[in-house]
């Protein structure tokens, strides 16, 4: 039995996408998008597949006409979906060219990691950005992730198996291209219907204070580094196995980098403790370990049965410096005031109907607690508070911060 309209995983009237792998076929792509004022955009990455991840597909969709006209139906307007396979090019300026024009709108759902991917892999920024869960969340919405709004408002269902795919592997499958085609072939009439809410509700410049802070985001390396004190095996196994532990943890980070995979497809964190822990000394041993397979024995057992060997040796680690929150290095004043601050932004928050911080994100409260800023312009000082939030915030925070 075919399924209703209302639960279908796409509907039949959406045309196929455009898949870009030549020059010609990115050549036609650009031709079509120079003349438009707004895009949608979403990337996919191979994260779970490699040590080095890359963006490995790169969706954008636009409507042919030019324009979000208002949406009557599922698929109100004919929209263009192009996915475009980065892998197949060696420069894709043109494109990076077209999202940092300020003329044209780069709409996103859930804008900071596509953002920040799209600057490290390829150095593009986006001049003016439209984030349609940032919208979502201002009005107030539960459930924002990209599926749950889809399938709310209009009826379509997305495939979550895709979610693990192996977006790195080629030929790309149908099924692949449908669930890509979606991330992106309805953000334009989402936007028109977040827009028309946004100013109703009074909340438009609000909104656009939130986009512009998204356009500055630009890539940075992990502040943490990684270290085998991230397993939650340092908690469960004896202080002298620790050593070996860390030893195991690091051939299989130099293991995971040489092959380009993966920690955790290498050995998961549960067979390294349980290695540390029975501290094999033969193949057949390994064989009895639950979780290590005869395919990984027979390809890694005698490196891990050598770094067994050479964990044993090794110096028991010294614990960890324990981790400082931020708000633990403010005086007893900063502190008092953080607090008041807090409290005041959850009552601002419940009474609107958001999340917290949406009013204000706790690194923004620090900041205010410490610099203590004594009027409006040396609150708009702080890179994340913009003009529509001194002006809506300003003279409950400043009374908090100089009480």
């Amino acid at each position: 039995m075919p399924k209703s309209r209302s639960n279908r995983p796409v509907p039949s009237n959406i045309p196929a996408p455009k898949l870009v792998q030549s020059s010609g076929e990115f050549a036609e792509m650009m031709a079509f998008l120079q003349d438009q004022p707004l895009i949608a955009v979403d990337t996919e990455s191979d994260s779970l597949y490699r040590y080095h991840p890359r963006v490995c597909l790169i969706q954008i969709s636009a409507c042919a006409s030019g324009s979000a006209a208002h949406p009557t139906s599922a698929d109100p307007m004919p929209t263009v979906d192009y996915l475009l396979d980065p892998l197949k090019f060696h420069r894709l300026q043109p494109l990076g060219a077209l999202l940092a024009d300020p003329a044209v709108e780069v709409i996103f759902h859930a804008a900071e990691n596509d953002v920040r991917l799209l600057d490290r892999d390829f150095n593009f920024r986006c001049a003016n950005v439209y984030d349609t869960q940032l919208a979502a969340r201002i009005l107030g919405r539960n459930g924002v992730g990209l599926a749950a709004m889809l399938q709310a408002e209009f009826g379509v269902i997305s495939d979550k198996s895709m979610q693990r795919t192996d977006w790195g592997r080629r030929p790309l499958t149908a099924q692949q291209m449908t669930y890509a085609q979606i991330d992106t072939h309805y953000l334009p009439v989402l936007r028109q219907r977040q827009i028309d809410k946004l100013k109703a509700a009074d909340r438009w410049e609000e909104a656009l204070e939130g986009f512009a802070a998204l356009a500055e985001l630009r890539y940075e390396e992990p502040a943490k580094e990684r270290t085998f004190w991230r397993m939650k095996q340092t908690r469960e196994l004896e202080r002298e196995d620790l050593g070996l532990l860390e030893e195991l943890w690091s051939w299989r980070e130099i293991t995971a980098e040489r092959t380009d995979r993966p920690p955790f497809k290498v050995l998961s964190d549960t067979v390294l403790g349980e290695l540390a822990q029975r501290k094999p000394t033969s193949l057949a041993e390994l064989n009895d370990i639950r979780g290590f397979s005869d395919r990984q024995v027979s390809r890694l057992g005698r490196e891990v049965l050598e770094a067994v060997r050479l964990g044993q040796g090794r110096p028991i680690p010294p614990l960890p410096e324990p981790t400082v929150r931020p708000e633990q290095l403010l005086s007893n004043p900063e502190r008092a005031r953080y607090d008041a601050l807090r409290q005041w932004r959850t009552g601002v928050a419940n009474e609107r109907g958001v999340d917290p911080d949406i009013v204000f994100n706790n690194d923004t409260l620090l900041q205010i607690a410490s610099k203590q800023p004594e009027s409006v312009e040396a609150l708009q000082e702080i890179a994340a508070i913009g003009p529509w939030k001194a002006k809506t915030y300003g003279a409950a925070v400043l009374a908090i911060a100089n009480k």
